[in-house]
Formats: structure tokens, C-alpha cells, sequence
């Protein structure tokens, strides 16, 4: 939304907005003018992540947040997508208005921690319009999307997330002192409270990456997730590519870590990734790694002081170890957005919800509570948060969500690009 006034313009924007812990608003205000180094943007889509909901329940104490949030709020999000409004002059021969874009969040700029969603007053993804700082373009960040669906692009983030902890693992030879980079190929992979979002787009990745395991082990204790988890994920369609899939409830065994092994003929896993930020499950995931195993902590926890056990005589005489990933890389954001393009990976399976701008804030501050995968929202329409399950059970008050319901039982369940083109069309529009 503009107003012109002289030669300038007043842009508005609304959007939901940090001012201190546990104090998200949706809030209406001016944007100023860009900077010949600045780009303005529109916004479409942006996914809700864990790291969202904890940056907004810890405020300052949060290390990606400024301390003085409370006189310049920072909007939130920082999964999302959308078209190129403005351009300036520094960046007017690479980027065009009309572009569709999307970015690598995670921008380590002269080693701050900074990132959109955390750090800024002006750039996130909770909006309708946001300025994306010269900072982002000068580190290659800012990233055009030649693809149709904007949500593909806004999950291209956290699908980097899995993709750069892939890239992280290592591997060694005894006596040689190199790391083999990437999971052992061929090896056996395990991904511990697995069948959530995250999980699920890690395990798309393994089953369609270039370098692949000969086994998968996905774990949880939700038997429901479970069974979403195998019904998307065929145990038959992976044993044609050579890998035996397996899907593992471990809530009621009497010792995980025995079973998990027996699994694998008593070796161990060479790759384990941790999905879940529970002393159990990490302490599960040590006890289950083979010689030379990775284990890779990806679940963030919000208690500063979390532990677990680590069996180090394994660390000494059976080289196990541990690393921790947090993101990914532009690379591996690239990479993220070409396989999607090429159909070899799809982020949908990550999605169990669908809302507008309006329930961004509840949705945010909730999200622990809220189950299933991910939450998507859509910046320019009114819609309270929706499961994609009830779709059809909306209908009998709106025939939009029938319509949805229609598209998304031909796709397996899953949002897909006519889905989203058809909210589009067919919600009403924010501003």
C-alpha cells in the first residue's frame, strides 16, 4: 500500500512485530523511503519456524535480538518469498521489480548474529512489505525464484537447514587424519524424532539426494505422525532406489537403543540426526552410533544450560562424534531451490497447515501446542490457521475450503502450487 506525496512515496506495511518476550503485535506503519543500496519487496509467503516461536518467547534474551527491541520492534519470520517492488540504483542491473525472490536468512555479517525475523525493524517475513538491508545483497543472499509457487520457495530455507547439517557430517579413515565430509554413502542412517516437520524434510532429502544411505531409520513416539510419515513415504518406493526404509514408534520398548541396533545387524548407524532437543533422545541417539558414527544435534533448545550423557568411551576407542548444525548455507539454499524445481525433492510434505497474516501472532507464540508440521502463512489475506486435514469439514461453511479440499486430495494430501494459486485468486486481500 502506497500514497504519494511529491516526488517520494509513503509505503505502509503491516505485520506482526516483536517488542519484547511474549509481546507479538499486528500492526499497521510507515515504511521509509530505500536507500540506493536497499531493495523493497513484497511478501507472500512465509513459514513459521521453532526458532520463531522461541526468538518471540525470549525477547532480548535471545541472541539473535537487538536490546532495544521495545523502541524498534523487530517483525518477525524469516522463511518467506514473494515479488520485487523497488530497486535501488546499486543493485538496478542484477535485480528487477516484478522478480520473485526469496533469501538465505542466516547471514553472518562481520560476525553478528543479526538475521531477518530476529534483528530488524524493517526486514522479515510476518508482512505484507519489508526493505531488505544492502547487506543482503553485498553477501549474495538475496536469491531470484524462477518458480511458480511461492511456499516452495519460502520452505527452501528450512530445507537448506537439512540440507547444510547433510553437508556437515564427517567421516574418517583410521590413521588418516582427513574428514570425509557429507554421510557415509551406501551407510546407515537413522533420524531420531523424525516424523515432525523438519524430520520429514530431512528425509525427503536423504531419499533423493546424490550421495544416499543403503538404510533410513525414522523414529518417534506419535504413532499418528507415524503413519502420515510412512503413507507419504512408501517403504516399497524406497526399496526400488535400494534403501530399506523403516518407520520405528519407540515409546513402548523396554530398550530403544538395543532394537534400534538389531535394525542395523548389531552395527550401530554411521549417521544419526537428533530432531528433538530431549536429554532421552540425544542420550538414545550416542547410544546408537557404530564406529566412526556422526551424530548430529539438530534440534535447538531454549534452555541455554541443556545437557545430556555422551558415552565417551566410544568417543575414544570407536571415533564417534558429535556435531551441531543450525542453518544452512546459500549453497545449500540453492541447492534446496533446484531440486524442488527439479520434482527430485517436495517441501509439501513438511506443511499440515494453511493461515493468513492474521493468525501469525497466535500461531507463533502457540506453536508447541499446535500439532503437526509446518505452519504456512500467507501475508496478504485474512484466514484464521487452518489444518489442511479440516479443509473439507470448513466447507460446509465456505465452499473456498471445499474447492481447497479438492485440489489437495489429488495431491496426496499435500498443498501444492494450485492450491496456493487458488488462495490467491479466491481470499480477500489484507490491504
Amino acid at each position: 500500500m502506497k500514497r504519494y506525496k511529491g516526488e517520494s512515496y509513503i509505503m505502509k506495511a503491516k505485520a506482526v512485530r516483536l517488542h519484547a518476550a511474549n509481546d507479538l503485535r499486528l500492526e499497521e506503519f510507515e515504511l521509509p523511503e530505500i536507500k540506493d543500496d536497499e531493495i523493497l519487496v513484497k511478501v507472500v509467503s512465509d513459514s513459521i519456524c521453532m526458532s520463531t516461536y522461541k526468538c518471540a518467547i525470549l525477547g532480548t534474551k535471545h541472541k539473535r535480538v537487538h536490546e532495544d527491541v521495545a523502541e524498534h520492534p523487530a517483525i518477525m519470520g524469516h522463511e518467506f518469498a514473494g515479488d520485487i517492488v523497488k530497486v535501488g540504483a546499486k543493485h538496478a542491473d542484477k535485480f528487477k521489480p516484478g522478480m520473485k525472490f526469496t533469501l538465505q536468512p542466516a547471514l553472518n555479517y562481520k560476525g553478528t548474529m543479526w538475521s531477518p525475523g530476529y534483528s530488524y525493524e524493517f526486514f522479515g517475513g510476518d508482512t505484507t512489505y519489508c526493505i531488505i538491508p544492502a547487506e543482503v545483497m553485498e553477501l549474495g543472499c538475496l536469491l531470484e525464484y524462477k518458480g511458480k509457487a511461492y511456499y516452495e520457495a519460502s520452505l527452501a530455507e528450512p530445507m537448506s537447514c537439512s540440507i547444510g547439517a547433510f553437508n556437515a557430517c564427517f567421516h574418517t579413515r583410521m590413521g588418516v587424519y582427513e574428514h570425509e565430509m557429507g554421510i557415509r554413502k551406501g551407510g546407515k542412517l537413522a533420524i531420531l524424532a523424525g516424523a515432525g516437520p523438519m524430520g520429514l524434510g530431512a528425509l525427503t532429502y536423504a531419499l533423493h539426494r546424490d550421495v544416499r544411505p543403503s538404510m533410513i531409520v525414522v523414529t518417534d513416539i506419535n504413532e499418528e505422525r507415524l503413519a502420515r510419515a510412512e503413507q507419504l513415504f512408501p517403504v516399497e518406493e524406497a526399496a526400488k532406489d535400494g534403501i530399506a526404509l523403516h518407520f520405528v514408534n519407540t515409546a513402548n520398548m523396554a530398550d530403544p537403543a538395543a532394537e534400534l541396533r538389531a535394525i542395523t545387524g548389531g552395527t550401530g548407524f554411521d549417521d544419526v540426526f537428533c530432531y528433538a532437543p530431549v536429554a532421552q533422545v540425544v542420550e538414545l541417539s550416542s547410544d546408537v552410533l557404530g564406529r566412526d558414527g556422526c551424530l548430529n544435534f539438530f534440534a535447538g533448545p531454549t534452555d541455554p544450560k541443556f545437557s545430556a550423557k555422551l558415552n565417551f568411551y566410544d568417543v575414544h576407542y570407536n571415533s564417534t562424534h558429535v556435531i551441531g548444525t543450525t542453518g544452512g548455507n546459500t549453497a545449500d539454499m540453492i541447492e534446496s531451490l533446484e531440486l524442488t524445481a527439479a520434482g527430485r525433492i517436495d517441501p509439501s510434505v513438511m506443511v499440515t497447515h494453511i493461515g493468513g497474516l492474521d493468525a501469525a501472532a497466535e500461531t507463533t507464540l502457540n506453536l508447541p501446542k499446535i500439532p503437526g508440521g509446518k505452519k504456512l502463512i500467507y501475508t496478504h489475506i485474512t484466514m484464521p490457521l487452518t489444518a489442511i486435514a479440516d479443509f473439507r469439514a470448513k466447507g460446509a461453511e465456505d465452499a473456498r475450503f471445499t474447492a481447497l479440499a479438492d485440489i489437495v486430495d489429488a495431491h496426496n494430501g499435500l498443498w501444492c502450487p494450485e492450491a496456493e494459486e487458488y488462495l490467491l485468486a479466491n481470499w480477500v486481500e489484507t490491504e
